[in-house]
């Protein structure tokens, strides 16, 4: 496995020749995103650049169908469908090189899928502590006096 790609050869019909072929894009441990269901389309970017700007299609759209991610809890696949619909999408023109939008996109894909792994705790109530309560009236009464010592003397102080 090579920067969360999962890697499997395949060889040519005469097995002369063997070829390294991506097959997952793995998440993390339990999930994995197969790349045979990741849809491309490369267009045109954007900015400047000249002719190689306006004649390249660097741009890579990543389209991939929600329910084709393995190793996700259906609470999971909800979270993502309610952020992102029913695919999700990414589109990278960040570099000038077609095959280097291409990998930023997987990179962010699987990073949009770990985030959907992450569960966010509930949160506990508490109050504070009668010595934070303290803490935070004595530190309120210095200011209330540094402020005070600011203003201009009243004709009560003479």
């Amino acid at each position: 496995m090579r920067s969360g790609v999962c890697w499997r050869v395949r060889s040519s019909v005469n097995g002369r020749y063997a070829r390294r072929m991506a097959s997952y894009l793995v998440v993390d441990s339990g999930c994995r995103i197969p790349l045979a269901s990741v849809s491309w389309t490369f267009t045109t970017s954007q900015g400047p650049g000249g002719q190689h700007a306006n004649r390249s299609n660097t741009r890579a759209i990543a389209r991939l169908p929600i329910e084709e991610i393995e190793g996700l809890r259906p609470e999971q696949l909800q979270a993502l469908r309610d952020r992102h619909g029913d695919e999700l999408l990414v589109s990278v023109d960040d570099t000038r090189s077609q095959h280097r939008n291409r990998e930023l996109a997987l990179e962010r894909l699987r990073a949009k899928v770990a985030g959907a792994r992450v569960t966010t705790r509930k949160r506990r109530a508490t109050k504070p502590s009668r010595g934070a309560k303290e803490r935070r009236l004595k530190a309120k009464k210095q200011r209330s006096n540094v402020k005070s010592s600011r203003r201009r003397p009243s004709a009560d102080d003479y």
